[in-house]
């Protein structure tokens, strides 16, 4: 678990102290600082890159002659900012103390040259929005506004009792963030500039989920740039919903697409050693609840086809992978492809996630899910149970073994239904308690966009037919939310991860420059 240290709010007397401590003596705040939780203790450990954000803070040069003292003391908080930035995973490019058009030139340069994800405009006091402009045109990327007072408030009995007004100014001054905020707005309206707000004071528990919240969103999409989604073999053929445009898919999210071959798979399958399927057979029995009814030959089976995913992953770096085949009976593609599942699984525990009939938006879907830590296994709508006012959704085929309510079992199918042949299978629910749902959408005249959903993963008797199954309760219920899902036009699987982190799921969307639809 990450933790982040962020300021707390002095009080009284020492407030007052450290006020004129600051103001009077240069000197920078240092105070002791309490520890937040990073995320939910319902997430794993999530993968992807350190993103690289900008941050800059504005200020008017005309006010550091007037108030000697006051332009180190705002430089100090906005240190404070980047702390917590960093504390998040961020690799922050600081372009320092913006407050002339020259140096908001350099600064917007120097995030250019960066390729920066976002850029984090913290406000120190009132500032020209000319000092702005140019770092947000320049970066060409979106701005968060952070509009964050030193205090909860000023001690008005304290401030007004200082007796001098040139001192009263300074120490307001110091206060007055929010004074440039609908200026900043206005220019940014006007040139069509994307923009956010953080909007609270020093030490608000808020204000840091918020800064943390936007540096997992800027990991998803600068990691989303650098990935490769394998598509092997073809979609299930009649699923109209499932075929996608990945021209569309490569421009929106910046991923790279292999297009694989069964042939190459088959090649790598039969170079599996013995070794090797005997080191992944034990790897099963550590990771999976092996029941007794599996066959020696079926596990022998499928750690050879999982072994052959492994050089598959590794020889193509990918970062997900969408895939389904059919082949006819006795060929060997046939026997690759029904012997996948349990290789497929591991993968997707370990940040590899699988969709299976080779739903290339969920793949990209389940993979945002792990890069914010929540998982994401493979779902789709089984039925509504409308006694306990819940929807049970589940899928054969790849799951989220490390999402798991209890150990994931790894049982023998007599048949795949809807798809040819026999093999195991993984059984299991999702971990009891706060659940976020994810799709991507591709609707009318091809708009790209998020769909989520916040609900409740709760127990309760599943189907146990050899597939993940969970009930799921949602603010609405069942017959509303199954009706206002289903209205978005989403396809019929979608990516299911614990934890809430729809928030993060918006934020990613900003990002990216495409909505974001919450249904609850």
């Amino acid at each position: 678990m990450l933790y982040i240290d962020f300021p707390a709010q002095a009080s009284g007397a020492a407030k007052h102290a450290e006020a004129r401590i600051v103001y009077h003596k240069n000197n920078n705040i240092h105070c002791a600082l309490p520890k937040l939780p990073y995320t939910s203790s319902y997430m794993i450990e999530s993968s992807g890159l350190n993103p690289t954000v900008g941050l800059f803070g504005i200020g008017l040069d005309t006010y550091w002659a007037q108030f000697p003292g006051l332009e180190e003391r705002l430089k100090g908080y906005q240190a404070e900012t980047r702390t917590i930035l960093e504390g998040a995973g961020a690799r922050v490019i600081d372009a320092g103390l913006v407050d002339t058009v020259e140096k908001a030139r350099a600064a917007g340069a120097l995030f250019r040259e960066k390729r920066v994800s976002v850029v984090f405009l913290h406000i120190t006091t009132y500032a020209l929005s000319q000092t702005v402009l140019p770092v947000a045109r320049e970066a060409g990327v979106p701005v968060i506004i952070i509009n964050v007072q030193p205090a909860k408030k000023i001690d008005y009995e304290w401030f007004n009792g200082l007796g001098d007004r040139a001192l009263m100014t300074g120490e307001w001054l110091a206060h007055c963030q929010s004074c440039c905020v609908p200026e900043i707005a206005n220019v940014f309206n006007r040139n069509g500039i994307p923009y956010h707000m953080i909007t609270g004071f020093r030490g608000e528990a808020s204000v840091v989920r918020e800064l943390q919240g936007w540096v997992r969103s800027a990991r998803v999409a600068e990691t989303l740039r650098r990935t490769n989604v394998g598509i092997l073999g073809h979609y299930y053929e009649g699923m109209l919903d499932v075929y996608t445009d990945v021209t569309r898919m490569a421009g929106v999210f910046g991923i790279q697409f292999n297009l694989i071959e069964m042939d190459y798979l088959a090649r790598l399958h039969n170079n599996v050693s013995p070794a090797q399927i005997e080191a992944k057979v034990a790897q099963f029995r550590r990771e999976f609840e092996v029941v007794p009814e599996c066959e020696e030959a079926e596990l022998v089976r499928a750690a050879r086809t999982s072994c052959a995913l492994d050089a598959l992953v590794n020889e193509k770096k990918l970062g997900a992978l969408a895939y389904y085949y059919e082949g006819t009976a006795g060929n060997e593609h046939q026997d690759i492809v029904t012997s996948v599942i349990a290789g497929n699984t591991l993968h997707t525990a370990h940040h590899v996630p699988v969709s299976g009939e080779c739903e290339v938006k969920n793949a990209i879907a389940m993979k945002i899910l792990d890069l914010l830590g929540a998982g994401g296994s493979f779902s789709e709508f089984y039925l509504i149970d409308y006694e306990d006012d819940v929807v049970l959704w589940g899928h054969d085929g790849p799951a989220h073994s490390a999402i798991a309510e209890g150990k994931v079992k790894l049982v023998p199918l007599p048949l795949y239904h809807g798809k040819p042949g026999k093999g195991l299978s993984i059984q299991m629910s999702v971990r009891h308690g706060p659940v976020t749902l994810l799709s991507v959408v591709e609707g009318a005249g091809g708009k790209v966009f998020l769909l989520t959903a916040e609900g409740e993963s709760v127990p309760g008797p599943t189907l146990q037919i050899g597939n993940t199954n969970s009930r799921y309760r949602f603010p609405l219920s069942a017959r509303e939310f199954s009706e206002a899902w289903s209205r978005e036009g989403p396809a019929h699987h979608c990516a299911i991860g614990v934890g809430h982190v729809a928030p993060e799921i918006e934020k990613t969307a900003a990002l990216l420059g495409i909505e974001c639809h919450q249904i609850c």
